[in-house]
């Protein structure tokens, strides 16, 4: 729905590649600008990828962080459409603030340790 394109075509499991040779950003500043943000990934090769491990076309991410604090379907659109602001505009400050305090949002909304604020 962002425009991304991922490698494989999608995934079956809990890790996304994205191929970010179209979205005009390498995958080591994607990876600085959404750390800026909040929300970890890591660059990544893809296949053919012509920037090498040290720079690479790709970014990774996946969702066990995500689900281990119960956030579903509904979350991950926001997550997504989150991640689509900071790499359409990695350098605008405001920008990733706002995304960075929607992320820090759905983290104190989902904890970790949900029990913790449950009467023993």
């Amino acid at each position: 729905n962002f425009g991304f394109d991922l490698v494989s075509g999608g995934t079956d499991n809990h890790l996304i590649l994205i191929d970010l040779n179209k979205k005009g950003i390498t995958g080591r500043d994607a990876e600085e600008a959404m750390g800026k943000a909040g929300i970890v990934m890591n660059k990544n090769t893809i296949p053919f990828d012509k920037r090498g491990p040290k720079v690479t076309s790709g970014l990774r991410l996946g969702t066990p962080a995500l689900t281990t604090r119960g956030m579903r379907e509904a979350e991950m659109k926001i997550i997504a459409g989150l991640i689509s602001k900071v790499l359409e505009n990695p350098d605008d400050e405001k920008t990733i603030s706002e995304a960075r305090n929607v992320a820090s949002d759905l983290c104190h909304s989902f904890p970790i340790l949900q029990y913790l604020d449950e009467e023993v």
